[in-house]
């Protein structure tokens, strides 16, 4: 398995005093995905949990719902493949564009991202409720797990998570990567989403809430902002969206009724 970081050599100024050091540097991978012995994506990430990325990727484009689609899969980390075989005949994929390539700051373009959203993107119905106690402890336990593993900027991480505690953590130089690795873990593991939450490092745009509703989870927390498209989608699609968690803050944007104080039975 290949690091999420490199060390480097870098000069290192305080002033105009320089300093000679190493410093530790986020690696970007590409990694292209074969499916069904065509070029489907390339996709700009960190070297960890590729299975999941490509099995989340697939999902979130639409092209499977569930593991069993997958005929088979093989990572080739070494040159930088994904070999997907899957049930469906190649004419049944969509192809909106081919040969895709994704970037790790922003994803893909919102010219692209709606012509799938269509087919994927669902309103969540989810009966799950949090209270403000377990919404800190969570992005508080996001935080300090993150930076046992990570002492390098520029990298994000997502959780899935029940309200008393962290399932499964993801780490991406890609924000919308971290959730595709989250979702491909959901599908491979058959994880029920309807009791659980998703708690993430990065702002809330309109394509990461569009994740989120294909994923199937009704509550995001993250420590970053929103956008105002996310919010909107966020109110049409039924997700409690919760920004800026960070100590014992947090602003509660969408569907407010799944956040409870600590003593609220109901």
């Amino acid at each position: 398995m290949h690091h999420i970081q490199h060390n480097w050599q870098v000069i290192r100024f305080d002033g105009e005093a320089p300093l000679s050091l190493e410093d530790e540097i986020a690696i970007e991978f590409p990694m292209t995905v074969l499916l069904n012995g065509e070029e489907f994506a390339t996709m700009v990430c960190s070297p960890t949990a590729l299975e999941e990325l490509a099995i989340g990727f697939l999902a979130s484009e639409g092209i499977i719902r569930s593991y069993k689609e997958i005929v088979s899969l093989l990572v080739d980390e070494s040159k930088g493949f994904a070999y997907i075989d899957i049930a469906k005949k190649s004419e049944a994929i969509p192809q909106d564009q081919s040969k895709r390539f994704i970037g790790s700051c922003c994803g893909k373009s919102r010219q692209f991202y709606f012509q799938s959203d269509v087919r994927t993107a669902k309103t969540v119905y989810s009966r799950l409720s949090v209270t403000v106690e377990q919404c800190y402890r969570l992005m508080n336990q996001l935080q300090l797990e993150s930076e046992q593993f990570i002492r390098t900027g520029g990298v994000h991480n997502a959780a899935l998570a029940e309200p008393d505690e962290m399932l499964a953590i993801r780490m991406d130089i890609g924000r919308h990567n971290t959730l595709d690795k989250i979702y491909g873990h959901i599908i491979k593991q058959h994880v029920p989403v309807k009791n659980k939450l998703i708690v993430f490092s990065g702002r809330i745009s309109s394509e990461i809430l569009l994740k989120i509703s294909k994923i199937g989870t009704g509550i995001v927390i993250s420590k970053s902002a929103p956008t105002d498209l996310a919010l909107q989608l966020a109110n049409d699609l039924g997700i409690t969206v919760i920004g800026f968690a960070r100590a014992n803050k947090m602003n509660v944007y969408t569907h407010p009724h799944r956040v409870k104080e600590a003593n609220d039975d109901v």
